[in-house]
């Protein structure tokens, strides 16, 4: 059985110590009492070190919201993995926004290399991946998504499957307010996502691997999308800026 997991993207926002610490202290409670479902918040790199305080022997994992594959070097800005090594558990890698805006820093290839690295520091990369509108009005959505998935995971052993995470998020719905069907979500990973993952690491790895769905994801339409067989969890947005995110990974974790 893969176990839920509830991945909070926070983006640009909550970067201020007094406003991230004021709704992770009350996030705190309610979520540390779902115990049937993993939780991770990302917040922006300026608050990471103090939620990691916060957080310590908490039943709420942190993450990071992307990173270079380097693990030191002259790139300005740039985050390496050994700088998030102990510091948070997830990192997030590849999310369509970053990969539209970073250019040549989010291709599939550097996408990959940060996969690798981030495994090597002991750190559960969340790989995003997703189509246009326009990819999914002419019927590219299993080609171009499962290229993507092939890419990320070039070079990554069968027994890394375990400490993997990916999450479908088709770009017309992130931010929308119209989330992909569970039924579509739904056939898109097991058919696409996971099927690139057992055509790369084999079958039984792909069974272990957890595979969110995130895009416009509210405690209104959660456990619809839990509900489906393929997907484990979602990655999300806009929904998980308020304390109101306790009530959709309590949703989630309602049989």
């Amino acid at each position: 059985m893969r176990r839920l997991l509830i991945a909070a993207n926070w983006k640009m926002h909550l970067g201020r110590t007094d406003e991230a610490l004021a709704l992770v202290r009350r996030l705190r409670p309610p979520l540390g009492a779902v115990e049937s479902v993993d939780v991770a918040i990302c917040p922006p790199f300026t608050v990471l070190a103090t939620l990691a305080e916060v957080l310590r022997n908490s039943r709420i994992g942190l993450g990071a919201q992307t990173m270079h594959w380097e693990d030191a070097g002259a790139h300005t800005g740039d985050v390496s993995p050994a700088m998030l090594d102990g510091l948070c558990d997830y990192v997030i890698l590849g999310h369509s926004e970053r990969r539209e805006a970073a250019g040549p820093s989010s291709s599939d290839e550097a996408i990959n290399r940060k996969v690798l690295a981030a495994l090597g520091h002991g750190l559960t990369p969340i790989v995003c991946v997703g189509e246009s509108a326009a990819q999914r009005d002419a019927g590219e959505t299993h080609d171009f998504v499962g290229r993507q998935v092939g890419a990320a995971l070039k070079g990554v052993g069968a027994e890394a499957a375990g400490r993997l995470v990916l999450a479908y998020e088709p770009i017309w719905a992130i931010g929308s307010g119209q989330p992909a069907t569970p039924a579509e979500a739904n056939r898109t990973i097991g058919l696409t996502v996971r099927g690139a993952v057992a055509d790369g690491l084999g079958t039984a790895a792909a069974e272990r691997v957890r595979i969110l769905y995130g895009g416009s994801v509210k405690t209104e339409n959660i456990a619809e999308f839990v509900r489906m067989p393929d997907i484990d969890g979602a990655l999300v947005g806009g929904a998980s800026l308020s304390p109101a995110f306790a009530d959709l990974v309590k949703a989630a974790g309602t049989p």
